[in-house]
């Protein structure tokens, strides 16, 4: 054996992995917009904790620090802004988050008619089965539709649709039904103790859930800009 050999080099793994960010959207006047924010967090404390965060600033005229003050104002509510977007560069510092471009919604496929070419190719699935409980800590994202779980959410569980959401047991989580602006979306479980409720970012919390409702079957659907939840028998 050649002990002079020069060592085998290690190549430098890349791999992609992609992460679905909530994209805050700020409004004047921000004060007022923070304490939306902080409603929020009273009603689901650590939501957003380990949650990857993008501030599109689009829609407001804030000056650099204006800007400084608004990061460290969420930062101070355990929201970590991953990127900003929707602003000139030479409005953010080396310490601010760093500038994102090209981010695009999560939108579902328009449905096309297929050319004779592609006739051939396997359609994706408009639905996921899971047959077995969502536990505590788990996230399930299905932005392509339907989520249907056979078993129970547990508490600290997440199920992410495009479509709606079916619990056959009981829902204890969180569940996002329209993420991709689906309003038609709806979420039923067959007993809900639900931690948060949301259909096309409308949302409902815990605290929000009619106590007549608890523990009984129920659905959620939206009329207008309003969530309601009733009673499924």
């Amino acid at each position: 054996m050649d002990a002079s050999a020069a060592p085998t080099r290690q190549l430098v793994r890349m791999r992609g992995r992609s992460y679905v960010a909530f994209v805050f959207s700020p409004v004047v006047p921000i004060a007022g917009w923070l304490e939306e924010i902080d409603e929020m967090l009273s009603r689901s404390p650590g939501f957003f904790v380990g949650k990857p965060v993008v501030l599109d600033l689009s829609a407001v005229d804030l000056s650099q620090s204006g800007i400084g003050h608004l990061v460290a104002s969420l930062e101070q509510r355990d929201i970590r802004v991953l990127g900003i977007e929707g602003v000139d560069a030479a409005h953010l510092t080396t310490s601010m988050p760093p500038l994102l471009t090209g981010g695009r919604p999560c939108v579902l496929a328009q449905v096309e008619p297929q050319k004779k070419a592609e006739a051939k190719s396997t359609p994706k699935p408009a639905s996921l089965l899971l047959d077995s409980p969502v536990r505590s800590g788990q996230s399930v994202f299905f932005a392509e539709g339907d989520v249907t779980v056979l078993g129970s959410v547990g508490s600290g569980a997440e199920i992410v649709a495009g479509g709606s959401i079916h619990v056959y047991g009981t829902l204890r989580g969180r569940a996002m039904a329209g993420v991709n602006g689906n309003a038609a979306a709806r979420i039923f479980c067959q007993k809900i103790e639900a931690e948060l409720l949301a259909i096309d970012g409308y949302y409902q919390t815990a605290e929000d859930i009619s106590d007549g409702l608890r523990n009984r079957p129920a659905q959620a659907w939206l009329d207008g800009n309003i969530m309601k939840i009733t009673p499924l028998n």
